[in-house]
């Protein structure tokens, strides 16, 4: 009898759990791409092609190793893993679904997927608003065995491609959850690190437990919102519709919020490491993942999609209240770029 290549039969059984998406209590079913009222699509993906495919090329840009180029060691994060474009960690499902699945080999080397968008001008017109979505099902794995898991859907400012200065770039974290844990944050980066105008590299953040369910036992939906058209201007984080976090323009500096929009706009990732400062927090300072942490949970994604609203010709003032409240004290944990 021939005998199977390592390689090839690992990819047979990621996809094989992928075709039944198998330990899922309620999988993500694909969709067509929601038409929000009054949101006009800028640009959209739900994830069509073929199952073990890579998602297209044309959209997105497949992370891979420890670092970018020029970038910093570990992605910036201390995380462990090694992100790689093999189907064993990153592919489409053949049902509308981009899987991002950690793996572990013999020799304890973990592996994982991270994509980002090829456009970096996603922006919110003068006057207007900008609205970035995802509808994703977190690993499904919890406790020990969930220990290092750092899933993320977020967005990094396009100065940050040629520059390399973060947090000065901005980031907008507008999904993080990590070890399992029933919760989703949301945060800002911005200014300097460490310390500035958003506290680095803490951020500006809080967190929520996911609505009508835990975070891991079924899909939600995530979604940042610029709103142009208040003053102050407004940054928005919501999962299946509850705010999880709110910043105010007139809570950084001019300097600081013309950083974070005099730019040619954002570009959108997904990934899952696994480690890394945030999970080790979390973990009351327990280095993760550890030999408890069981590969092969893969995060799902459904769909991704973002919109405009143009400008209504007039600004209208926010409640001083709101604004006073928006944004609060995230919990420590590094930047993931």
């Amino acid at each position: 009898m021939k005998k199977v290549p390592p390689h090839i039969a690992t990819l047979a059984a990621v996809l094989t759990i992928s075709a039944g998406l198998t330990g899922f209590a309620r999988p993500a079913q694909a969709t067509d791409l929601p038409a929000p009222d009054g949101w006009q699509l800028q640009w959209g993906d739900t994830f069509a092609g073929n199952a073990g495919s890579l998602p297209s090329s044309a959209f997105w840009r497949v992370d891979t190793g420890h670092s970018y180029p020029s970038g910093p060691v570990n992605w910036g994060t201390s995380e462990t893993e090694s992100y790689t474009s093999d189907a064993a960690n990153i592919h489409l499902d053949g049902k509308g679904h981009l899987l991002i699945i950690p793996q572990r080999d013999a020799t304890g080397q973990w592996t994982s997927g991270r994509v980002e968008t090829v456009r970096d001008d996603f922006n919110a017109p003068q006057g207007g608003m900008l609205r970035m979505e995802a509808r994703i099902q977190m690993p499904d794995v919890t406790g020990d065995r969930a220990l290092g898991y750092w899933p993320a859907f977020w967005a990094l400012g396009a100065n940050y491609r040629t520059t390399r200065m973060w947090p000065t770039a901005g980031e907008f974290d507008i999904m993080e959850s990590v070890n399992g844990l029933d919760a989703v944050w949301g945060i800002l980066h911005c200014g300097v690190n460490p310390g500035g105008p958003c506290g680095e590299p803490v951020g500006i953040g809080s967190r929520l437990p996911c609505p009508h369910e835990a975070c891991t036992a079924g899909p939600h939906t995530f979604t940042f919102e610029w709103n142009r058209s208040v003053t102050p201007e407004q940054l928005r984080w919501f999962v299946d519709g509850q705010l999880v976090n709110q910043v105010a323009e007139n809570q950084l500096s001019a300097d600081t919020w013309r950083q974070l929009t005099d730019q040619r706009g954002y570009f959108l990732l997904l990934d899952v490491a696994m480690g890394g400062g945030f999970s080790f927090v979390m973990a009351g300072w327990k280095p993760t993942p550890t030999p408890t942490t069981e590969p092969g949970h893969p995060m799902i994604v459904d769909y991704v999609a973002v919109w405009t609203k143009p400008s209504t010709g007039k600004k209208v003032p926010v409640a001083s209240e709101m604004a006073a409240d928006a944004g609060k004290p995230g919990v420590k944990h590094a930047n993931k770029i």
